[in-house]
């Protein structure tokens, strides 16, 4: 059974910082692809980060040079790093595993910017 489990997000002020975390069980996690998303009240799913098997790196510009994607291997978890959090941030944030065919999300984890 394949599990995606995202974590870290919450309540944090404007110019504030978290690290999200999205611990996957049930895939072989080094063949996979990783993506953070992010889906705002009211609006589309929207593609935050990326990072390939070999660690390759791609940003959403809204993002770029705030957000940083990182991956972990040996334990089966992508992180995403977010510093100088803006309110247009705030949105529901969803990890997702991908190789080949296979597609997998997680339930996503609230992330809450005050201005």
């Amino acid at each position: 059974q394949v599990q995606l489990v995202e974590s870290g997000g919450g309540l944090v002020q404007a110019g504030g910082s978290l690290n999200l975390s999205c611990a996957a069980s049930g895939i072989i996690f080094s063949n996979n692809a990783m993506d953070w998303y992010r889906q705002a009240p009211g609006k589309q799913r929207e593609l935050v980060a990326t990072i390939t098997t070999a660690g390759v790196t791609i940003y959403a510009d809204s993002v770029k040079g705030r957000f940083t994607i990182s991956r972990d291997n040996a334990k089966n978890t992508v992180y995403l790093q977010m510093n100088n959090l803006k309110f247009e941030d705030r949105a529901v944030y969803y990890c997702r595993a991908r190789w080949g065919r296979y597609d997998y999300w997680g339930q996503g984890t609230p992330v809450t910017v005050s201005s």
